[in-house]
């Protein structure tokens, strides 16, 4: 995958399929310590300990409709060639935790992409699923949570074309300040 938005979206999309109800998505640009953190965390089914251990190998995967996930096994690789690693953590009947870290800098690591559409793309086809996603650059941070606009919208559902309208230029406004007015 050619942006870490991608992977992001595959993540959330395994959490999906374990009927996550709230999905967390933490993302940290640290320029200081030149670290590029992402957190994805889901109160879905969870994973057996030996499936967590195994699930970096592209020949392992909880799916039952084949036997090949290439997921969690290239963002796995994406990491250790940028000097960073991934490490996941899950409990079944309470949910998984993926992380994952990369040196900022290297000159190897993917660009994060386009966070503004990823996270577009998973409200709007996924509408019974609450998202968390906080961003921090530095000493900057967007934060939003669908549970907040939820109890503002009422009965209006969140993926009405108005309420998405809303969420882009929300998060376009975050990004331009998390950036300094560049457009991302």
């Amino acid at each position: 995958m050619k942006e870490l938005s991608l992977h992001i979206l595959d993540i959330v999309q395994n959490s999906i399929v374990a009927e996550a109800s709230l999905i967390t998505i933490n993302i940290v640009e640290n320029l200081t310590t030149d670290k590029l953190i992402i957190e994805v965390t889901d109160n879905g089914c969870g994973m057996e300990k030996e499936l967590t251990e195994k699930i970096k190998d592209p020949f392992v995967t909880g799916r039952k409709t084949r036997k090949v996930g290439l997921g969690i096994p290239l963002l796995y690789k994406a990491c250790t060639r940028c000097d960073g690693n991934m490490e996941i953590q899950s409990e079944v009947g309470k949910g998984t935790k993926v992380t994952c870290w990369f040196k900022y800098s290297h000159i190897d690591r993917a660009p994060l992409g386009n966070m503004t559409d990823t996270i577009l793309t998973i409200v709007s086809g996924n509408p019974q699923v609450d998202i968390v996603y906080v961003h921090i650059r530095d000493d900057k941070e967007i934060c939003l949570d669908t549970r907040e606009i939820r109890r503002a919208l009422g009965k209006v559902p969140i993926n009405e074309p108005a309420v998405l309208s809303w969420i882009r230029e929300f998060l376009r406004e975050g990004f331009n300040s998390l950036y300094g007015g560049a457009n991302i």
